[in-house]
């Protein structure tokens, strides 16, 4: 098992399930000891971990939340002592409604946790990087923040948040040692794509053909791309958004 990652603590945020769960296994494989915050406790990904020499620690956390975040980070830091990477991918879909159809309710929950909670998580990862010289932050936004996607306003306004959120934090922190990049998931076969299909395969379908590599992403793909970007070998990556979609984008 490769591990340039040995001695490294790495934080990812919705961590128990899709994206997050990938990409908590992939740091995990690469030798880091890995946070996993959720609201949602799932103890099979730590045992997973476990089972494979590696050390996870499960927080529970809601991110939209700005004083659990706050007590999340500060048990971070007083277990482990430091934060080397944050990957803040915690995100819901939200309702699909027009903007006219769009509740309050809907909005507010959407915006709280996608865009609130990375700004939230950044709020309080910044500060330990900044004091250490170095870390590198991975916020997880769409190809919906690149582009619209009608009936999921909210989702798409939060979205596009997070990457200018992401390019503020890159320049604030670009003399600091901190590297603050976005990944842009395409179609990927996650739980939110099953809820966004109501698990109908023709549905799917119509999805992986709307993808011009022919298929659905897998949560693995986004997990390496993630791995990358926090990795030496992107030493000169920041401020970047970066889709990994199948060419949706090239369309």
């Amino acid at each position: 098992m490769e591990t340039p990652f040995k001695n490294k603590i790495a934080l990812v945020t919705g961590g128990t399930s899709g994206i997050g769960k990938a990409t908590a296994l992939a740091f995990a494989k690469k030798g880091a000891t890995v946070i996993i915050v959720d609201w949602i406790e799932n103890n099979e990904i730590l045992e997973t971990i476990k089972a494979t020499g590696g050390y996870a620690l499960f927080i529970k956390c809601d991110v939209s939340k700005v004083a659990e975040v706050k007590a999340m980070l500060e048990k971070v830091i007083s277990t482990f002592g430091r934060l080397d990477y944050a990957f803040n991918n915690a995100g819901i879909e939200g309702t699909n409604a027009t903007i006219q159809d769009c509740s309050e309710e809907n909005w507010d929950k959407t915006i709280g946790i996608n865009l609130k909670g990375i700004w939230a998580c950044m709020k309080f990862e910044l500060p330990e990087m900044i004091k250490q010289g170095k870390g590198v932050i991975i916020n997880c936004s769409s190809i919906a923040g690149l582009v619209g996607y009608p009936g999921l306003p909210a989702y798409v306004a939060s979205k596009h948040g997070v990457i200018g959120l992401t390019k503020n934090a890159a320049l604030e922190c670009a003399k600091l040692g901190v590297r603050v990049n976005a990944v842009c998931p395409g179609a990927i076969r996650t739980p939110m794509m099953n809820r966004l299909t109501g698990n109908k395969k023709e549905v799917e379908a119509q999805f992986a053909s709307s993808e011009p590599i022919g298929r659905l992403g897998e949560p693995e793909e986004i997990a390496n791309a993630v791995i990358w970007l926090c990795s030496d070998e992107a030493s000169f990556v920041t401020g970047h958004s970066m889709a990994v979609d199948g060419g949706w984008l090239a369309q």
